[in-house]
């Protein structure tokens, strides 16, 4: 079908949806989810969905920045075969350089298309299988005995792995650590993410004081420039450092993984550009013997569904972590991952399988290129 089916117009919807309550990490504290939904349509009858759910401490955009360069991007578009995605990505990724969310965006929907017009299912089209698997669910930086109530609370529920956001003194990310292991007790696995929130020093204090309480790894303890340090905290420590802020596209991952910074990779749609670069930092992950995550930001199912296809095409993706939509007090979205507790389901429809309900979509701020 390539060369006969061309972009026709482009949706661009602002969502807003609140949390259940406000999340706090280390840099910044989110109220409310400010997503940018991507409808493509094509000639041929075919739309495909993407989400752009900007994290402005980390990527640097906001839902404003992500909407008005949503509108130039569909302009680069119209007419053109969405099936190329590598001439498309190239094209998002010389226009909007660092604006890797709302180019992951249309990315998503891209790859949404080509799914739909293969009749394949986004994991299929990735050359991979379908299987089931978990998401940890995360409990944001509170008062230590609030958050080993809700530590109690998730594991109650049956999740698997707990996941813990920290990042602010020693003394109280310790007490934070120690009150979770003692509420849960030793089984459940504690996954910690400092958000950048440590220098070197205390970052190799923090972890040594917590490597007898069973962390399984700990996400970005130092600042993501400070690549020198984060592999010296990594040789310091025998809790296992992911990489996930100085981790954007697959440039980042060759230089993490030549300096031995890491032991996981953290990929996020929403930081690498979409699915396509995605692809590449996890082979890069696989030639230097790097085990990854696919993690995300506040998306709704939209997103998450297509970051769930690609943890199922690759298996050496050992884990995920897509809570995003959990903190929501909204669900707008049809079909896609369906969640049992933390354990993800993958549709077989063509494409991600997700789609917006329409009642949703007409409360939103919208506009239409062509």
């Amino acid at each position: 079908m390539s060369g006969n089916i061309k972009i026709s117009s482009v949706d661009i919807y602002k969502a807003d949806i609140q949390l259940k309550e406000p999340f706090r990490i280390a840099i910044m504290e989110i109220v409310s989810a400010m997503s940018i939904f991507v409808k493509v349509n094509t000639d041929a009858g075919i739309y495909g969905f993407g989400e752009a759910n900007p994290t402005w401490a980390i990527t640097g955009e906001t839902q404003a920045i992500n909407f008005a360069g949503a509108v130039d991007l569909a302009r680069l578009l119209i007419g053109k075969d969405p099936l190329n995605i590598e001439e498309r990505n190239q094209e998002l990724g010389r226009y909007l350089v660092r604006n890797s969310t709302i180019r992951s965006a249309f990315d998503i929907a891209l790859y949404d298309i080509l799914g739909k017009a293969s009749g394949l299912p986004l994991y299929a089209v990735l050359g991979g299988g379908k299987r089931s698997f978990w998401t940890d669910n995360t409990i944001g930086i509170a008062d230590p005995d609030y958050m080993a109530e809700k530590a109690v609370g998730f594991k109650k529920q049956g999740f698997k792995a707990i996941k813990v956001k920290l990042g602010t003194t020693k003394v109280q990310d310790v007490e934070r650590i120690s009150k979770i292991r003692k509420a849960i007790g030793d089984a459940l696995p504690i996954r910690i993410d400092a958000n950048q929130g440590w220098d070197y020093k205390t970052a190799v204090s923090t972890l040594k004081a917590l490597e007898p309480m069973g962390i399984e790894y700990c996400e970005q303890p130092v600042a993501h420039w400070d690549y020198e340090n984060l592999r010296r905290v990594r040789q310091n420590t025998s809790i296992a450092i992911m990489a996930d802020e100085s981790l954007f596209d697959h440039h980042d991952a060759f230089k993490l993984a030549s300096m031995g910074c890491c032991d996981y990779f953290n990929i996020k749609l929403a930081k690498a550009g979409g699915i396509h670069n995605g692809l590449k930092i996890n082979a890069i992950a696989e030639g230097a013997g790097i085990k990854c995550m696919v993690g995300c930001m506040l998306e709704t199912r939209l997103g998450l569904s297509a970051a769930a296809h690609l943890v199922s095409a690759r298996p050496n993706i050992r884990y995920a972590d897509l809570d995003g939509y959990i903190p929501l007090k909204e669900d707008p979205v049809l079909g896609g991952a369906e969640y049992n507790i933390g354990e993800i389901a993958l549709p077989d429809t063509p494409g991600h399988g997700a789609d917006v309900d329409p009642d949703f979509l007409a409360r939103c701020e919208c506009t239409t290129i062509d």
